[in-house]
């Protein structure tokens, strides 16, 4: 990341790989040996904590290229795991809370996603007698920091800000604690048995919904967010389809093929993410008008009702066209019409 500007990114969102989550445990060897040595002599303890001082010194960077004010989430579950026969959580979200903390950032409550298992065998210890059995671990987290104490800088009649307005009913969705609306995502990599076995073992991708919601949250059109553990690009493809800019890093360049799949269809997938958003939203303005609740304003942009002041220039993109260029993509946007079946259900409502 030497090549970004110190202080040039609005918001970073990642999901590095999870430290003593075996899936992982050579790369972290391939980046020091010591890891490989202390896991080999049953060290688990030492091991996480180089793991961490490994993920640090990417940490270090994006603190550096990170605004003022600018938002770090980052995307992380603990691991479990049973070194010398002894069963054990390493809670790999307190190291990095402690990192940032440490750092120059301001911590902010955090919010938990559940990945439920409903397979029977999900539970370990004795079954149905105490006190050995064990609780599942189901959920990960979503670790938010700001840079500094003090919140960005932003043009007070900024037309990007007010028309990156979410709705009344998304506030009260997305900015709760706990999310349990998202699934975890299975890779799909279409590759030979081979590759394809390779790459989902080095892949741990979320759900597009979770960046694509992270990024209205906190950034604003025209944005940059930074992804410097890329993947197969779902940040990337949450900012395309956000209208706002990204950049990513990522070591393996086969991920640049599920990536490139998904980005045929990202016309598709930026349409019925919108479609989605409104079509939601007119539905939850029926139900809000049918228990006589007073509508005092109008979206300037959809003509149709909002709850608040701050929505009515509430504006969504749709990707007119995009090119590459090396690795390179240039998108061109226009506003988001309303699908005819969208149509029908606002004319219903709107007198």
């Amino acid at each position: 990341m030497s090549e970004i500007a110190s202080s040039s990114i609005d918001l970073i969102i990642t999901s590095p790989p999870y430290p003593m989550i075996e899936m992982w445990d050579l790369l972290f060897s391939s980046l020091n040996k010591d890891i490989g040595q202390a896991l080999q002599e049953g060290d688990g303890n030492l091991a996480f904590n180089l793991m961490h001082n490994e993920l640090d010194k990417i940490w270090n960077e994006t603190a550096r290229v990170l605004k003022q004010g600018g938002f770090a989430c980052i995307n992380i579950g603990d691991a479990t795991r049973t070194i010398n026969k002894n069963f054990q959580l390493f809670p790999n979200h307190i190291k990095i809370a402690n990192f940032f903390q440490n750092n120059g950032f301001t911590v902010l409550p955090c919010i938990l996603w559940r990945k439920p298992n409903n397979s029977p065998t999900k539970f370990l210890g004795s079954g149905m007698l105490p006190p050995h059995a064990l609780v599942t671990l189901e959920h990960e987290y979503i670790l938010l920091f700001r840079k500094g104490e003090k919140k960005r800088k932003i043009e007070p009649k900024s037309e990007d800000r007010y028309n990156s307005a979410y709705f009344w009913e998304e506030r009260n969705k997305w900015f709760s604690d706990m999310w349990v609306d998202i699934r975890g995502t299975t890779q799909n990599m279409n590759n030979s048995k081979e590759k394809k076995n390779k790459l989902r073992e080095r892949s741990a991708a979320f759900p597009l919904k979770l960046p694509y919601r992270l990024i209205n949250m906190f950034s604003i059109y025209g944005d940059t967010v930074l992804d410097p553990f890329w993947g197969t690009g779902t940040t990337t493809l949450g900012a395309m389809i956000s209208a706002r800019n990204s950049i990513g890093y990522e070591l393996n360049s086969e991920f640049i093929e599920p990536f490139k799949r998904n980005l045929k269809e990202i016309k598709k997938t930026t349409n019925s993410f919108n479609n989605t958003r409104i079509t939601q939203h007119i539905e939850f303005m029926k139900g809000y008008i049918k228990k006589g609740k007073e509508v005092k304003y109008k979206a300037n942009n959809y003509n149709f009702p909002v709850v608040t002041k701050q929505e009515i220039e509430v504006l969504l993109y749709n990707i007119k066209k995009y090119s590459e260029d090396e690795n390179k993509y240039i998108i061109n946007y226009e506003k988001f019409e309303f699908e005819p079946q969208t149509k029908l259900i606002q004319s219903r409502l709107i007198p």
